[in-house]
């Protein structure tokens, strides 16, 4: 029971640790103001709903190593959300 109770610890832990290293989604004018570095562009357009695009432009800007990341264009269908964003670090 202890061995359980652990390991659904552990996974509420890691669970909330991911979101205060997430990257976080800046306005383009603050880019300037804090000297950061484009590394890279990202894209998605297999969600459904904006809050879903935000997640995974943030998901896949940590993959990239970034710390933050600007939308740069998005596009909301019938059934889907096509979003664009640059990443910066």
């Amino acid at each position: 029971m202890k061995l359980v109770t652990g390991i659904v610890t552990s996974l509420v832990i890691g669970s909330l640790s991911f979101g205060v290293f997430a990257a976080k989604e800046l306005e383009k004018d603050k880019v300037k103001e804090m000297n950061l570095t484009k590394i890279g562009e990202i894209t998605t357009s297999k969600t459904t709903a904006p809050m879903d695009a935000r997640k995974d432009l943030s998901k896949k800007a940590d993959e990239l190593g970034g710390t933050y990341y600007v939308v740069t264009s998005a596009n909301k269908g019938e059934k889907t959300v096509h979003a664009t964003a640059e990443v910066y670090k």
